[in-house]
């Protein structure tokens, strides 16, 4: 969750949506997105709504204890009972991130997953994940968060190289993201992602070459790779400016994205998306997927966002804050904005062009029809979807996937 929120017209207290977001919700698959805003130190390059115990204490008291976050937060998934009325829709992905949610005991977590399915029940075939910080689990844990119903899990591990975790403030050892891969099978979980980034100051190809290699090696479905991206106001920003670290260029992100294509492929990794790589269809994520297809989801807990049916909304950043308006029986939001239909036309274009599938033609307008055929001369769109009406980007077009995006949009 990023630690700005956007500007927006006021959230009513009791959080009420617009009739209008509801209407055609049947045929939108429903998730949950639940934040636990804690984390033991924060990264230096980390810009997410995290709380450290020594950024909280004194400025939340007893509301901003994680102690008792497990039932603030399902106060909120009580309030989305409320808000969504009798939506019959089961949830069909709870996604559990952060912060570091394993900071939580493994039966808090279980209690949130619980207040769901309570309130909304699950689909049969749900996915409930939950992100981890290597240092913070062991087999026990696992096992606990197997039992409770979890069966995807998700690993920070950015680098297998220590002097690369160093400049990134990460505090776990190079070694024990692969261990948790083999715990986490031996528990019992299904799916399990490493996550990786890329450009890191003081990273070589070499190093790059030996993340790559050694989350392979722990035998994940799922591989995230993700280029570094420093963040005004965050510790390695303040590194950089100081001439501390040197700051990467885009010239070293495009050789490493292509350095992850080549060495996850063959691997049997497939691209879905253009920072996500699955070795099947039911590796993918599929809760990230709601959010590039823009479905329904309810962002509970400090800073969380949410959107149902055009409408999206943000909870208020301070875990005492957050708790204080729900002990009031007030809604948590600090504002919404009601999207236009060209609002969520130009989202659907931004979201779904990163996607493997990519995006319709008729999503596009004149301008951006022209600027798409432009792209398939230039090698940036794959001119086999394009000739069957969908706009997908080639390997090329996934390095200047931004640039394309702005082009079509128009």
């Amino acid at each position: 969750m990023p630690s700005v929120l956007p500007d927006g017209e006021p959230m009513p207290e009791d959080g009420a949506l617009p009739a209008s977001a509801l209407l055609g919700a049947g045929e939108r698959p429903l998730g949950f997105y639940l934040h636990v805003p804690y984390c033991a130190t924060r990264c230096g390059y980390c810009d997410f709504n995290t709380y450290t115990a020594t950024e909280l204490r004194g400025s939340g008291g007893v509301l901003a204890s994680r102690d008792n976050y497990a039932a603030t937060l399902t106060d909120e998934v009580r309030l989305a009972r409320k808000v969504l009325g009798d939506d019959p829709r089961p949830v069909r992905t709870v996604f559990v991130g952060g912060g570091t949610p394993t900071l939580l005991a493994a039966a808090d977590l279980v209690s949130m997953l619980g207040a769901v399915r309570d309130e909304f029940g699950l689909a049969d075939d749900a996915e409930i994940t939950t992100e981890a910080n290597p240092e913070s689990v062991d087999p026990a844990y696992l096992a606990e968060l197997r039992e409770g119903g979890f069966n995807r899990i998700s690993f920070g591990m950015q680098s297998a190289r220590q002097h690369v975790l160093k400049v990134l403030d990460r505090t776990h050892t190079p070694g024990r993201p692969e261990a948790c891969v083999a715990e986490a099978r031996a528990a019992g979980f299904e799916h399990v992602n490493l996550d990786l980034i890329y450009g890191t100051p003081g990273e070589s190809d070499a190093d790059w070459r030996a993340s790559l290699d050694a989350a392979i090696g722990a035998g994940p479905d799922h591989i995230s790779a993700y280029a570094l991206i420093v963040e005004e106001g965050t510790q390695l920003a303040r590194r950089i400016r100081r001439g501390e670290v040197p700051m990467t260029d885009d010239d070293v992100h495009a050789d490493r994205y292509l350095i992850a294509e080549d060495v996850l492929s063959g691997a049997g990794f497939s691209w879905y998306e253009v920072s996500n790589w699955a070795t099947s269809q039911a590796g993918r994520c599929l809760h990230n997927e709601l959010y590039w297809r823009g479905a329904d989801w309810w962002g509970a807990g400090p800073g969380a966002h949410s959107h149902v049916g055009g409408v999206r909304w943000w909870n208020v950043k301070h875990p005492g804050a957050y708790a204080a308006a729900l002990a009031e029986g007030r809604s948590p939001g600090a504002g919404r904005e009601v999207l236009s239909e060209e609002d969520r036309r130009v989202e659907r274009v931004l979201l779904e062009l990163r996607l493997r599938e990519g995006c319709e033609l008729s999503l596009l307008k004149p301008a951006g029809l022209a600027a798409a055929e432009q792209a398939v001369g230039d090698g940036l769109l794959d001119p086999g979807p394009y000739a069957g009406g969908r706009a997908v980007l080639t390997l090329r077009g996934r390095l200047l996937a931004d640039a394309v995006v702005r082009d079509l949009v128009d």
